[in-house]
């Protein structure tokens, strides 16, 4: 992630820690999808093997992980950032 925009200069580390709590939002987006596919498994495999669940878990968690990160941390932007921010 770039330290500043490259296009209006916002610099998005607002402050030393601040992208922690983006780790909270992450979390809960693994949790959801956990959850979600979890769910979808019993329902397709009619409660099938351990390894059905985890393939089918662990598999959308690792192919969303990049996008998961990214994304909390624009929601911890949005919610928690400099909303009067004005480039010069």
């Amino acid at each position: 992630m770039h330290e500043t925009c490259p296009h209006c200069g916002f610099k998005f580390e607002i402050e030393p820690g601040f992208f922690w709590g983006a780790m909270y939002i992450s979390y809960a987006f693994g949790v959801a999808i956990s959850v979600i596919f979890g769910v979808l498994a019993n329902y397709l495999f009619n409660d099938p093997e351990i390894w059905v669940y985890m393939v089918m878990i662990f598999t959308p968690l690792l192919l969303v992980s990049p996008l998961s990160m990214r994304y909390s941390r624009v929601l911890m932007l949005y919610f928690f950032g400099e909303v009067s921010y004005r480039p010069e």
